[in-house]
């Protein structure tokens, strides 16, 4: 007998945990798991939900539908109050057997909601620290008493700088940089930390925190006097509650002093004198204000957290003598050192020092440009060190190069460690084929992203940048969707950028945000076609993966801001010109100088055209699903005119367009911008150009993320595979072939002789380049949604190159739904998972099936297009290429 699935997960608002959120009526999500027992096509049709208030009885309310996905707060539930614990449960029956899943229960905890709950303020030591100078870590502390056992403890904590707190000397909570990165003007997070029970005592305890310089006001940019852009002083304010009631908040009763942290900043690194570790002189405490503008957040967002730990693989003995680990991936994080002996001389210390390739045997750190990336150990002569790990310095690094007591490299595997930091996402998503270096390069995208997601979205997190770049976030998007879930992270970093698009910017997105580059005297918006087209796509995007119309409402004023009255425009609608004709646009060709990455071969203005119109006509169907008709109609006859003002000024009759590049043809087909008789043309040029190009990559920033799509679409598959199965430089596998483990910012970042690109900007770490990872979960794999979060959704493998087999999966917000294929002498085996309350339609071999929730077989005949490999488009009179860089 088939039984109803099990709901898995209950979820309130985007919220990573459901204890200390910020929303006093949060929606609520749930989705379902199931197994072989489950009711095949299962589908809901009503739920109900059990909410138990404080010292109450249950209320159940029963609504009838099928949608499982934020659900609003009972209209009759009284808001949540601050601390408020709220008991929450939820059960769903089937629309066929009419049968109740399981009941699933949760408990939600609202954070502190109003301004007046807070009787902590921001503490800061009693002197002014050197502007230009990096400021030391310090230490507050103070001492409370417990009376009696309490049944809940809460610390709400933040920082203007980073914090870490402690109980009785045991830390409370496991994440790290906390309160993260904001816009510190109009958000500044705060965390819930729930404290156990057994660390408080009956009696005296004390309470410590302490505090770094981090990103409020550490260096930013690659300007080393850039400093201090949120404030000049660094305090943390800290409120410890035992079953609600206030029994320590931070004021000037609390001490402060310095520690055994000499310095710890973000690019340069950390140092540490263990001689330091105990002694304190503790001095009065001042108070400093928080921004007046800022509003105190609790983040939907997840934490910063340790992830992984990584082991070195070997030690290496350089030419000039240096020891160097390598770790076999490159990561962001920190190197954990145990062991270390106590100092012997006055000169005994460990240095760390970081970098993310060799250069000609050595650390290669002049991609670093000016972070130092170095850790400094100074040691005791009291005592040894057990375990040391930096608080508040992140790197981006393979390689780190020791200097230190030898006995520590004698056991250099038990000894050292890397740990993995980055925003604790849940994964989601995957690939898997069975071509070697194309799973190399999907593995490669998700170390990609896992070292760029911290805090914010960066674009690297090695250098003296480490920037929330808007365009690099924009290509990204929809494969991150996939692979992590990133509501929380991203809905929060795009609360950010509405912030300073509205209410700094005059309705421009900043190119960074936080935005690091508007401080000064009367800063002027700077408008970017595809990096400022980020307050449209992404949302869109997120939308596109987890059905989420909040994430919509949120951006609406932002998506209408841009388009109204942030991109200058001409009399027909189009880009004006008014610096020049300066614009970031296809970024990073390859063909471009390494002195000059934006010195596109497309046209910089037919491509910022290009993702007008296709803007314009998100922005109609995004205000559709609102119900503004109004709004759609506008933007509706908008993109339609702006359709035509592109076609009138970049493409000819035949479908060739003014600039005849592999980027123009593939936003061609991205934003829809031809009309049907002008396609064929179109679609031959952008294959001749591939083809005569060598099967090689000709796109930068904006064509990337469209190339193989484009081909897939224009019906030339095989194309686009053998583009992806190209190895010579610049391709997506030539960074495979020189032994990379992350996407690089470059194509050839490292030279096919092993040096290192001469361009100063030479990242080894930049995610936006791995996009090309939607082509392999939807082509490749062929699982892509066809309404908002999967609720229905399309399974279409397209096998292609030499490719045999291939799958993929994704936690949809309704459950898993994965896709597997092998393709056989001719036929192509496929299974297929739907999540409850889903259907699929499955395309296969030219044939189109719907199908409800469960495991689905099928078998079919597949003929591959031909001819494989593809030819080159050479003229009659050249001989004959061969295709020496295909990985088969």
């Amino acid at each position: 007998m088939t039984q109803p699935p099990r709901i898995s997960k209950l979820t309130f608002g985007r919220n990573a945990s459901p204890i200390g959120i910020g929303q006093a009526r949060p929606t609520l999500s749930w989705r379902y798991e199931q197994d072989d027992s489950t009711e095949p096509s299962w589908s809901q049709k009503a739920f109900e939900l059990g909410i138990t208030r404080p010292g109450g009885k249950e209320k159940t309310y029963r609504v009838d539908s099928g949608d499982n996905v934020e659900i609003a707060w009972p209209k009759d539930e009284s808001d949540l109050s601050s601390r408020e614990r709220v008991q929450v449960r939820v059960r769903a029956c089937g629309a066929k057997s009419g049968k109740w899943t399981e009941w699933l229960e949760a408990v939600v905890e609202a954070a502190l909601l109003e301004r007046s709950d807070w009787s902590a303020r921001v503490v800061a030591p009693d002197v002014v620290p050197p502007a230009n100078l990096a400021k030391r870590p310090f230490h507050v502390k103070t001492t409370f008493k417990v009376t009696t056992a309490a049944k809940l403890a809460r610390i709400y904590a933040t920082a203007l700088g980073v914090y870490e707190i402690s109980i009785n000397g045991k830390r409370i909570g496991d994440h790290v940089m906390a309160p993260g990165w904001q816009s510190y003007n109009h958000r500044l997070h705060y965390q819930t930390c729930e404290v156990p029970a057994d660390l408080l005592v009956k009696g005296e305890n004390t309470i410590e925190a302490i505090v770094g310089e981090g990103w409020y006001s550490g260096r930013l940019t690659w300007d080393e006097a850039c400093r201090n852009l949120w404030g000049e002083e660094i305090g943390v304010m800290a409120q410890l509650e035992l079953d609600g009631k206030v029994v320590a908040a931070s004021d000037t009763n609390w001490e402060w002093s310095y520690g055994a942290l000499l310095s710890s900043e973000l690019y340069d690194g950390e140092t540490y004198d263990a001689s330091l570790a105990k002694i304190r002189e503790w001095r009065s405490t001042k108070t400093i204000p928080l921004p007046p503008k800022a509003s105190l957040i609790a983040p939907e967002a997840p934490p910063i957290r340790p992830i992984e730990d990584i082991t070195p693989i070997e030690l290496i003995t350089t030419p000039r003598r240096k020891k160097i680990l390598d770790f076999g991936q490159n990561l962001v994080g920190w190197v954990k050192v145990r062991n270390i002996p106590k100092r012997h001389k006055a000169t005994d210390r460990v240095v760390l020092r970081f970098a993310e390739v060799l250069d000609k045997g050595e650390l290669g750190v002049r991609p670093l440009r000016s972070a130092k990336a170095t850790d400094y150990i100074y040691l005791s002569p009291d005592e040894a060190i057990k375990e040391w790990e930096p608080k508040f310095s992140t790197h981006g690094f393979r390689y780190c190069e020791v200097t230190g007591p030898a006995e520590l490299l004698e056991n250099y595997k038990g000894n050292f460690t890397a740990v993995v930091v980055h925003s604790d996402m849940e994964r989601i998503g995957d690939f898997r084929c069975s071509h070697d270096m194309v799973n190399k390069l999907h593995e490669n995208v998700v170390w990609g992203l896992r070292g760029n997601f911290v805090g914010v979205p960066t674009d690297c997190p090695q250098r003296d940048e480490r920037l929330g770049w808007t365009g690099d976030l924009q290509a990204f998007a929809p494969t991150a969707n996939f692979l992590y879930d990133t509501g929380g992270f991203l809905s929060n970093w795009m609360h950010d950028l509405l912030e300073e698009q509205l209410k700094d910017n005059h309705g421009v997105p900043p190119l960074v945000v936080p935005n690091t580059l508007m401080f000064g005297n009367d800063p002027k918006p700077f408008p970017q076609a595809v990096w400022g087209d980020v307050c449209v796509l992404t949302p869109n995007a997120m939308y596109d993966a987890y059905g989420s119309k909040a994430i919509l409402r949120e951006s609406w004023e932002g998506m209408s801001a841009w388009l109204d009255k942030g991109i200058p425009r001409g009399k027909n609608g189009l880009w004006l010109n008014p610096w020049g004709g300066f614009q970031l646009s296809d970024w990073l060709d390859p063909r471009a100088p390494p002195d000059d990455p934006g010195a596109a071969m497309t046209d910089q203005y037919l491509v910022a055209d290009a993702y007008l119109v296709g803007i314009a006509g998100v922005a109609a169907s995004v205000a559709s699903i609102l119900g503004m008709e109004s709004e759609a109609k506008r933007y509706t006859d908008e993109h339609a005119r702006l359709r035509k003002a592109f076609q009138a000024e970049y493409v000819s009759q035949s479908g060739r367009l003014s600039s005849d590049t592999q980027t123009a043809y593939c936003l061609a087909y991205q934003f829809d911008l031809l009309d049907k008789d002008q396609w064929p043309g179109a679609a031959e040029r952008l294959v001749r150009l591939v083809s005569k190009g060598g099967f090689r990559i000709g796109t930068g920033f904006a064509g990337t993320p469209a190339i193989l799509h484009a081909l897939a679409q224009a019906g030339h598959l095989q194309v686009a595979y053998r583009m992806l199965q190209e190895k010579g430089c610049p391709s997506w596998l030539y960074p495979v072939s020189m032994g990379a483990t992350t996407i690089w910012e470059r194509w050839d970042s490292l030279l096919p002789d092993g040096s290192i690109n001469p361009g100063e900007m030479t990242s080894f770490n930049h995610y936006a380049l791995g996009a090309v990872a939607s082509f392999l979960h939807q082509t490749v794999a062929g699982i892509r949604p066809l309404s908002p979060g999967y609720r229905k959704f399309v399974v279409e493998p397209r096998p292609g190159g030499s490719i045999t087999s291939a799958s993929a999966h994704t936690v949809t917000p309704y459950g898993r739904a994965s896709v597997s294929w092998k393709l056989t002498n001719g036929t192509l085996k496929v299974d297929v998972e739907v999540p409850p309350n889903t259907e699929a339609v499955l395309r296969l071999s030219g044939k189109e099936e719907v199908v409800g929730s469960g495991k689905h077989a099928r078998e079919v005949k597949y003929d591959a297009p031909k001819p494989w490999p593809p030819p080159f488009y050479d003229p009659p009179m050249r001989p004959a290429r061969k295709h020496d860089t295909l990985a088969e």
